[in-house]
């Protein structure tokens, strides 16, 4: 199959163009050979022929007697043969006839031109499988060239000429298959001059594609594939520049954002404090207050949590997140980020003990929390979490029986700010909760996954590969 393949690449449809070019070729100039030697052969032994026959019928219709008897006849088919060699004679006069030869082989056309006075008249036949030249010839009174009513036909085997045609046919034959091969040869030689530089573009095109901006590819000449390569190594310039610049942007961006977050932090937390007062005066506000107060407090609040979220995220993008490594029982842990926010009754658990890590406590509490918590949010009950072992990695799972996600939600969930739901612009979270803990889970050396919960649903799965992580 493989090399059915490679012979449809560009190689083998090359190879192919090659041979099937000169069979046509040689083909062509096969037909073309094979017709003009064929007529040339036959008009030779036509005009040897005719010369012959007609020197013979001269020579013997002198002495000849008008009107002959039979004997006549055949003395002159004996004069006109005597010489010729294998040739078959019939004279004939009237109803009177003599000589070795078949009539039925003289056709009608045949007969008609002799009758029509031509001196020579000729005609190649097939009889018995084999080809014959008829000629024949009417007999003139002397010094003129009223006919005297006696024909003079004869055939000639063309058995030698149809072998030498044959032979030909042979020899040119013989002589297709080495031009072939030769022509294939070339083919390839060909082939390999075109597809080195295409093979070579194409490998750094892969590179290319694989990251490695820097790829160029050498120019050789000044032909099309130069002209290629130059074109490549062109684009690559302005990919390697339009990258570069998009990441100086994408960075410059990042730096403003945890600037910014930086920049708010203090007065939301005065902000936070102020709201958080009010709150707990609001039984003696005036209600048009109180209710202002409760908006304050609660908009103040996702903008607190979505400033965290953004230096959290900030810390990431700097590659300046570290873990606290410390030995911890995993199910005292998830349990303890449920009980923590008041979803021990609304989660359920399958947590067996025993099951100790060495594992970032607190990151390890964001992963579940935003886990959890969007399945509340979004999923619908029951909501389920469970933990086990799976050799040298600790799975944890979150379950719910919700609508589960779309194949296109499923491949973005982990994008920041990404809205499975565009009517849905306003949440309790800040967009950024599912790749915060993707970034965590992968700082933990492993990802989180996402696949449709068997029962219905979405089935968000942790997986962090504790053994090499306490190696590294």
């Amino acid at each position: 199959m493989s090399r059915l393949l490679r012979f449809g690449g560009l190689r083998g449809r090359l190879l192919l163009a090659f041979v099937l070019v000169s069979l046509v070729s040689a083909a062509t100039a096969t037909v073309l050979a094979y017709d003009d030697a064929r007529e040339a052969i036959l008009k030779r032994a036509e005009t040897s022929a005719r010369k012959d026959f007609r020197d013979r019928v001269s020579a013997a219709v002198p002495e000849f007697d008008v009107p002959p008897d039979q004997a006549a006849l055949t003395r002159l088919v004996q004069t006109v043969a005597a010489g010729a060699g294998d040739v078959k004679l019939v004279a004939t006069y009237q109803e009177l006839a003599a000589g070795a030869l078949d009539q039925r082989m003289l056709t009608a056309e045949l007969r008609a031109d002799v009758r029509r006075g031509e001196r020579v008249a000729l005609q190649r036949i097939e009889w018995n499988g084999e080809p014959w030249l008829l000629l024949g010839s009417s007999v003139a009174f002397a010094g003129s060239v009223r006919p005297t009513g006696l024909e003079v036909f004869q055939a000639v085997s063309l058995r030698e000429e149809q072998r030498d045609i044959g032979n030909l046919i042979i020899s040119v034959r013989n002589g297709v298959l080495p031009v072939v091969l030769l022509t294939a040869v070339l083919a390839l030689l060909a082939a390999g001059t075109v597809l080195r530089p295409v093979r070579t573009l194409g490998q750094a095109t892969r590179r290319l594609a694989g990251g490695k901006l820097e790829t160029r590819v050498k120019v050789k000449g000044r032909d099309e594939l130069a002209d290629l390569a130059r074109d490549f190594n062109d684009t690559a310039d302005a990919l390697q520049s339009s990258v570069a610049e998009l990441r100086d942007q994408e960075a410059r961006a990042k730096r403003f954002v945890a600037d910014v977050s930086h920049e708010l932090r203090t007065p939301l937390a005065a902000m936070t404090l102020v709201s958080s007062i009010l709150d707990e005066d609001a039984d003696r506000l005036p209600p048009d207050i109180a209710r202002a107060a409760g908006v304050i407090s609660s908009e103040t609040t996702g903008l607190a949590r979505l400033v965290d979220d953004l230096i959290e995220i900030s810390r990431f993008d700097a590659q300046v997140a570290a873990l606290s490594i410390q030995d911890i029982d995993v199910a005292e842990a998830l349990r303890a980020t449920l009980s923590t926010r008041g979803w021990t009754d609304r989660v359920e658990v399958d947590l067996p003990g025993g099951t100790r890590a060495r594992l970032d406590r607190r990151r390890l509490d964001v992963i579940v929390a935003n886990l959890v918590g969007n399945a509340l949010r979004h999923g619908a009950p029951p909501v389920t979490l469970t933990s086990r072992s799976a050799g040298t990695d600790l799975l944890i799972e979150v379950a719910d029986r919700g609508p589960g996600l779309t194949p296109e939600s499923a491949r973005r969930v982990f994008e920041r700010f990404y809205k499975a739901d565009s009517a849905r612009t306003r949440s309790d979270g800040s967009g950024l909760g599912m790749a915060i803990a993707q970034e965590n889970a992968r700082l933990h050396g492993g990802e989180i996954t996402v696949s449709g919960n068997p029962g219905g649903g979405a089935l968000f799965t942790v997986r962090i590969p504790c053994q090499e992580r306490e190696k590294a």
